[in-house]
């Protein structure tokens, strides 16, 4: 399969030292409003890349779900392939693409479960369809069909009938507390704009340009 041609050429959009905020948490803040206002399509997918017990890398999208607290929260099932891997190796890393805008961010960090008051909180406000499959699914586990799954939401909806659907203790969210992040913006010739950020202090920051 030859991809030789499959490429194109990035816009004439610069991103100078001068317009970056003092904080990574703040630029990534902009660039986001940005991303969301030029309606790019699920601008809080993110790539999740974890470390095994064996040392192998592994990917996958999920879903950004706030920045709070210094650090990038999601959501999962603690028993899934990622929360056994986060529980072994807490370091990770993210990446976010938004193509329209030429503009990637690449986060590495430190990850720790949030209270059990956060995951609630924010397990409440989930439409009842992923309240009832939280408790369905064993995520990452083989099964022989969906029938199970079928099945196991039926079982879930049944048993919470007439109520609430209470938060599993199985799936809960996730921080990463960042100590590099990088953006990049697309430039023509491959001449890339990129700035990295790495700490300086507990609560102190410095950035660099670099090489494309």
């Amino acid at each position: 399969m030859d991809l030789s041609e499959l490429r194109r050429d990035y816009g004439e959009v610069p991103l100078d030292a001068a317009d970056l905020a003092a904080d990574p948490l703040e630029q990534f803040a902009t660039w986001f409003t940005a991303a969301t206002e030029a309606e790019v399509p699920d601008p809080n997918a993110m790539t999740l890349a974890t470390v095994g017990p064996d040392g192998r890398p592994s990917a996958r999208i999920v879903l950004l779900k706030g920045v709070s607290e210094g650090g990038f929260v999601f959501f999962s099932d603690y028993r899934s392939a990622k929360g056994r891997e986060l529980e072994t190796h807490a370091d990770a890393a993210l990446v976010f693409w938004w193509h329209p805008l030429s503009r990637q961010v690449r986060v590495t960090g430190t990850v720790a479960r949030t209270s059990a008051a956060e995951s609630e909180e924010y397990y409440v406000t989930r439409p009842e369809g992923s309240q009832l499959g939280a408790w369905a699914s064993v995520q990452s586990r083989e099964i022989p069909d969906r029938t199970v799954l079928e099945t196991g939401v039926a079982a879930a909806a049944a048993r919470f009938a007439g109520g609430p659907i209470p938060k599993p203790p199985h799936w809960g969210g996730y921080r990463l507390i960042p100590d590099a992040v990088e953006f990049w913006q697309g430039r023509t010739n491959r001449l890339h704009d990129r700035f990295l950020y790495t700490r300086s202090g507990e609560d102190a920051w410095h950035h660099v340009r670099l090489s494309p």
